[in-house]
Formats: structure tokens, C-alpha cells, sequence
């Protein structure tokens, strides 16, 4: 078993070394990498700065003399993600961990991303009290607050790297005990107003004997998604919340990027998609939400989550996005539009029940999506039964087709 500590053993030397004597004391060996830039290292490295910085294509000197700050941080961030990725692929690393402040931190978590998700990832950081989706990403990292900053050992710092380090002792040691079955995976997204609907697609397509793995459509559920559609880990999608858009077009906080729903169409994979939560973008609590927008019509959805209804002129301009974007699909797709609403506040009598909006959406779907992708409608709301399973069931003969059904 091997730990690779990524840390600056030009300024964090004591630290790090205090965290490779706990996980070689638990038999545990350790392997060095050194991303200081500044001065030379106070303990001896495995990797040296030099070899790091060489890997992204540049050299130490130049990092030390000539470059800025951030450029210097992102160079040894992705030479370090190539080492690692590497040892990874050569059975020589079984885990991650990593020191330090602002700098480290995202060196080591751009490692860290590198990795599969299982790969123990431990990062010790004085930025995980704030906003962590920066270092995290889609990933599994896992992310410890320092409380004190990482400078020196006290009574403070030995507990929290401690700990750090015999979690990673427990994760490398302690393989988990999971059932993984050879079915095929199928990726589903997920919002709270979309769940009757997935629910119910889940069960029957379990039911076929397919595994699914459900995203929550928050942003980083997208990509995660995505990212694992490009890495063949996902064999088909239900993509029944596509919410993600919204936030992108019109700027809330939940945003999968203008990659969403990208991977399924480049890659062929068989896919059914939905207009899932398109009627809403999604803020912070009530106080947070930009001026901009008071105008607007909100549902509190809880006391962190303020949720604003798309206008019809959104709704219309996030229609041609959808559509453009599975147009381009070079697999079985079919575009489900659930006609009576597309989620549980846009139904008569809810807050989000928009009949005119709705239908902007799906008028431009209609009119942008490419006849060669199957279209269809049905006078019912996002999570009527039928409508979930008529999902399930298009998907599981695209499956079937292309020869990745569970009984092929």
C-alpha cells in the first residue's frame, strides 16, 4: 500500500513529514511530491519540484524566476495530475493526501480530480470552510478544515493531520465490502420536483435488471454525470432533469457549465432526455438573490434555496438549446415533453404553473430539434407514472438495440 503526499516541502517540510511518520507507523508506505516552488525542500521528496514541473512542460527555474504566482500554481497542479495519474495506472498509489493553504490546495485537488472516483482522496486545507466546489468538482475528495493554519505543529495541527492521516490509513487498508455486479449502468438526473418521475423509472429499469446511478441535477451532478458518460462508466442515460440549463442561461448558482448534455451526444450513447425543472433557476437564500431579479416570481423552497420561475422568453431560448445540443447526437435519443408540466410546482393550482412558458419551451423544441431524433409528447405532468415509465421503456429498447441490454 502506497500514500502520495502532495504537498510544498519548501514551506510545509514538518507538517508533511509529521503525516508520513503516522501512515508509515501503520505500515503504510509513503511517497513524497514535492510542488514547492519558492525555496528548496526541508525534508528529502520522491518526486522532486524539478521532475513536477517538468511533467506540465516547463522547468523549476522558470516557475521560481520568471512566472506569476497563479501561473506557477497551475503548472504544478497539472504535472503533479500527470505523476499521479501515472503512479495510478501503474498499481504504485492507493491513495491521496494533501497539506496546506490556497495554493497547495488547489495543486493537490487538481491531482486529486485526476483520479477514478474510489481512489481515497484526503485533502487538509484551510479552504474547507468556504466554498469548496473549486477543489472538489465532480470528484470524491474528501476535504478536512485545518482550523489553524498549516504553519508549524501545535496541539491544533497534530490532531487534525492525524486524523487526516489515519482515515487514509483506514481507507488504503480497508478495502470496502461492495457487491459490484457486471450490469448495465444507467445514469439518471434528479431534482426534489422531479422525483416521483425518477422513482419510477428507476424501479422499472431495475426491475429489467440494469444498475442506475442518480445524479442530483445541482450543478456538479451534471458534470459528474458527464464525466463519467465520457468514461464509459455510464451505458445509458434517463436524463429526466435537465435543470442544469437554466441556471446557466440566465445565471443562478447551479450551473453544470455549457457542456451539459454534450458527452451523451458525442459519445452515442443510447439516451432519453426530458425537460425536468427547466421552470426554474435556482439562488441561494431569499436575501441572496440579485437585484436584478425582484421582480420576478419565487418559491422558497427551503431557507438556503430560493427557487425563480423562467419567463416564457427563457423558456423559449433554453428549447433551442436543448434541441441544438441533441441534434447533434450520434446515438439513439428520443426527447420526452411532459405537456401538463415539468415539475411539481408547475401544475395547476402550484406556484410555478405557467401554461404559456411551458409551451415556449416546448414550441422550441419542436421547431430546432433535428428530425433524425425522436420527439415525443404527452398530455401528462413530468412525474405521472406513465410518463416515467414510457421514458424507461424507449430507453430500455435503445438499449436492447445497440446490444447493451442487460440480457445481451
Amino acid at each position: 500500500m502506497s500514500v502520495v503526499i502532495v504537498g510544498t516541502l519548501d514551506t510545509k517540510g514538518e507538517e508533511i513529514g509529521f503525516a508520513r511518520d503516522i501512515l508509515e507507523s501503520e505500515g503504510v508506505g509513503v511517497h513524497l511530491l514535492d510542488t514547492g516552488v519558492v525555496d528548496d525542500p526541508q525534508i528529502d521528496p520522491d518526486t522532486k519540484a524539478s521532475e513536477v514541473a517538468e511533467a506540465a512542460g516547463t522547468r523549476l527555474e522558470h516557475l521560481r524566476d520568471d512566472a506569476a504566482r497563479g501561473e506557477a500554481m497551475e503548472a504544478m497542479g497539472e504535472g503533479a495530475a500527470i505523476i499521479v495519474q501515472r503512479m495510478h495506472e501503474d498499481g504504485e498509489l492507493d491513495g491521496v493526501l494533501g497539506l496546506g493553504g490556497s495554493g497547495n490546495t488547489s495543486i493537490a485537488t487538481t491531482a486529486m480530480r485526476r483520479l477514478p472516483v474510489g481512489v481515497p482522496k484526503v485533502m487538509v486545507s484551510t479552504m474547507a470552510s468556504g466554498d469548496t466546489e473549486p477543489y472538489v468538482g465532480a470528484k470524491d475528495v474528501m476535504m478536512l478544515y485545518s482550523v489553524a493554519d498549516i504553519e508549524g505543529l501545535n496541539q491544533l495541527s497534530r490532531k487534525v493531520i492525524a486524523n487526516a492521516a489515519l482515515a487514509m490509513v483506514g481507507m488504503v487498508k480497508n478495502q470496502p465490502d461492495v457487491t459490484i455486479e457486471e450490469r448495465p449502468t444507467i445514469g439518471i438526473t434528479m431534482f426534489g420536483v422531479t422525483t416521483p418521475c425518477v422513482q419510477a423509472a428507476r424501479e422499472y429499469l431495475e426491475d429489467r435488471g440494469y444498475e442506475t446511478v442518480v445524479f442530483h441535477a445541482t450543478g456538479t451532478g451534471g458534470q459528474a454525470m458527464e464525466n463519467l458518460i465520457r468514461q464509459g462508466v455510464i451505458d445509458g442515460v434517463l436524463d429526466v432533469t435537465t435543470t442544469e440549463w437554466a441556471d446557466e442561461l440566465v445565471g443562478g448558482v447551479l450551473s453544470a457549465g455549457p457542456e451539459r448534455l454534450d458527452a451523451g451526444a458525442e459519445t452515442g450513447t443510447p439516451q432519453v432526455v426530458s425537460t425536468g425543472a427547466l421552470d426554474m433557476v435556482n439562488f441561494g437564500p431569499r436575501d441572496s438573490v440579485p437585484e436584478t431579479f425582484e421582480d420576478r416570481q419565487f418559491h422558497i423552497h427551503n431557507p438556503q434555496v430560493t427557487l425563480m420561475r423562467t419567463t416564457p422568453e427563457e423558456n423559449a431560448k433554453l428549447g433551442e438549446i436543448v434541441a441544438e445540443k441533441l441534434s447533434t447526437a450520434s446515438g439513439p435519443t428520443a426527447v420526452y415533453l411532459p405537456l401538463d408540466g415539468v415539475s411539481m410546482i408547475d401544475v395547476a393550482g402550484e406556484d410555478f404553473y405557467d401554461p404559456d412558458a411551458d409551451e415556449a419551451l416546448f414550441e422550441a423544441i419542436r421547431t430546432t430539434l433535428d428530425e433524425s431524433i425522436e420527439l415525443v409528447e404527452m398530455e401528462t405532468d413530468i412525474n405521472d407514472h406513465a410518463f416515467a415509465v414510457a421514458m424507461a421503456k424507449q430507453l430500455d429498447e435503445y438499449m436492447q438495440t445497440a446490444g447493451l441490454g442487460p440480457n445481451d
